[in-house]
């Protein structure tokens, strides 16, 4: 799905998804008790809620970033059912093919961090061997998430699948950063420990706007609310506290902040609100 392109001197940011699939109510919210978070985000009947794989596409300056690469392909019948995963074949090319651009055109890929459903598609089969999907583009990720990625936690461990990420460095396409830096002009990255281990929110300036895109820290808007945090998160309170100085500063400067999973809402701009940040206007409405 597409969404209206938005202009950030010298930048368009094109927003799109490239599928959905399904996880565990339960698992993405936490300790909020599902007759809270099933009034915006319904469960079927294996407790799944619809999660969308939304990525930014940054167009200008001679260079075209792709923010994450969602689900990827390799998926089991049994995984692709597990997951409710419903995509095209090759969705992320696919999805750029929509919107007139292809995978060759990419330059710079930036990883959120190194989870299935936002590497998945880094790599792909070529001759039974696995290369970058994106042949002539730099991936860019923490040093801390790589680290993690490769000696993960017994809680994580299931989260990281090594095909989609260690064929970036075998084939000399992995740049690993360290704390908040530029990726190219005007295009930073924004990092936090809360959800995982130098996890990556990718913010745009220019023309007097700010693009925020804000990864697993916030996945969903149902989420702008502090309390709500993942079973995901290894560090929930540091999540909670990340969350609060963010929104507190797009709140102050009318930001717009882009959701990774949010499966109906792709992003929103807020204001200080009774008891947390308040919508004050949804993108592309």
């Amino acid at each position: 799905m597409m969404n209206k392109s938005l202009s950030i001197p010298p930048y368009t940011i094109h927003p799109f998804t490239s599928g959905t699939f399904g996880l565990d109510g339960g698992a993405m919210f936490g300790s909020v008790p599902k007759v809270l978070w099933q009034r915006t985000n319904p469960a079927d009947e294996a407790n799944r809620i619809t999660m969308a794989c939304r990525h930014l596409l940054i167009e200008g300056n001679d260079r075209l970033i792709l923010v994450d690469t969602g689900m990827g392909s390799g998926w089991t019948e049994k995984q692709v059912k597990m997951f409710r995963i419903e995509q095209a074949e090759n969705a992320v090319d696919s999805a750029l093919k929509g919107i007139g651009f292809s995978s060759e055109q990419v330059t710079d890929v930036i990883l959120t961090h190194l989870h299935f459903d936002h590497v998945g598609g880094a790599t792909q089969a070529d001759g039974g061997e696995l290369v970058p999907a994106f042949p002539n583009a730099r991936y860019y990720t923490q040093r801390a998430q790589w680290d993690l990625a490769n000696s993960p936690s017994l809680k994580d461990r299931a989260s990281f699948v090594p095909d989609n990420f260690l064929p970036l460095e075998r084939h000399g396409r992995l740049e690993l950063l360290e704390g908040e830096q530029e990726v190219a002009p005007g295009v930073s990255v924004l990092v936090g420990n809360g959800h995982t281990d130098g996890h990556q929110m990718v913010k745009v300036t220019g023309g007097g706007e700010t693009v925020v895109f804000l990864g697993d820290t916030v996945p969903t808007a149902t989420h702008l609310a502090l309390p709500y945090l993942m079973g995901y998160d290894l560090r929930p309170l540091q999540t909670m506290e990340e969350k609060a100085k963010l929104l507190a500063q797009a709140a102050e400067e009318g930001w717009w902040l882009f959701f990774d999973h949010d499966p109906e809402l792709p992003g929103v701009k807020v204001a200080p609100g009774e008891k947390y940040v308040q919508i004050i206007e949804r993108y592309g409405q």
